[in-house]
């Protein structure tokens, strides 16, 4: 195969690097000249933190989430309810989840989601520790929070009947119309999940989101929600409401600018 660059250094380097998910040569090639045009101790500052992140990599042995310890933080946190497990595909998973300061129990990482297409099958992923860890006796529920694929429903009654034979109570999270979006562009499949799954309307308001978290909407951002609450005496009432309630979560946010800042 020809080579695209007379340097043979540059043509290792952009092809290693364009190996990345969702980086092509293109994306490669700029990223390597910006490399060349730093100081050198940066692409070596950015080498010596891979290579150390990759050597030194650790995955939790309870929960398989990475970790720089045997044991993750969120394994080892005593203020953690160890009684409830949330079963999710990756480590990417507990992140997301994490970043919604909502789920307080543990976790339990897969590694990937049964599937026959690819050759993926039960033993693959790990959903036998998984087994174990409830049939110790000391877990409550488990939430399985995999995505509402055929992939990941076809994992969810696997594991379903795996743990089915221990008193743990197994659900599944929420599936319906998002906040926010429109009947008329939802899918089929939802919207009957919707109608099939639909609950009491006091309950849709019982357990608001709107609670006292750990993050602050700041800077611009609730300078413009702050000053279209104020503007005009129908928004008077949300900006006293709004100064009482001083942290929100950030998802939120655009809520309410949806709903009280259309003329932003």
């Amino acid at each position: 195969m020809e080579k695209e660059f007379a340097s043979t250094l540059l043509e290792n380097a952009v092809s290693e690097l364009a190996k990345l998910p969702g980086i092509g040569r293109k994306t490669s090639l700029r990223l390597i000249l910006h490399l060349l045009r730093e100081n050198e101790d940066t692409a070596i500052a950015l080498g010596e933190a891979i290579i150390k992140l990759r050597k030194e990599i650790k995955y939790c042995k309870i929960c398989h989430n990475i970790s720089e310890t045997d044991i993750c933080p969120i394994c080892n946190n005593p203020s953690r309810d160890a009684t409830t497990i949330c079963v999710v595909e990756n480590v990417k998973d507990v992140m997301i989840i994490e970043s919604t300061h909502q789920f307080n129990g543990l976790y339990h990482v897969l590694g990937g989601l049964i599937s026959p297409m690819d050759g993926i099958g039960p033993q693959d992923i790990e959903i036998e520790s998984l087994v174990e860890r409830a049939a110790k006796g000391e877990i409550k529920e488990v939430i399985l929070a995999l995505s509402a694929t055929m992939e990941g429903d076809t994992t969810n009654f696997y594991i379903f009947r795996k743990l089915s034979p221990f008193d743990v109570k197994i659900t599944i999270l929420a599936r319906g119309v998002a906040i926010g979006n429109e009947i008329e562009y939802t899918d089929e499949v939802t919207l009957g999940r919707s109608i099939i799954n639909r609950t009491l309307f006091t309950d849709s308001f019982k357990n608001e989101t709107i609670r006292k978290q750990p993050h602050n909407i700041t800077g611009s951002r609730a300078i413009r929600l702050r000053r279209n609450f104020q503007m005009g005496k129908r928004h008077k009432h949300l900006a006293i409401w709004l100064d009482n309630c001083a942290i929100f979560q950030t998802s939120d946010m655009r809520i309410y600018k949806k709903l009280f800042c259309r003329h932003l």
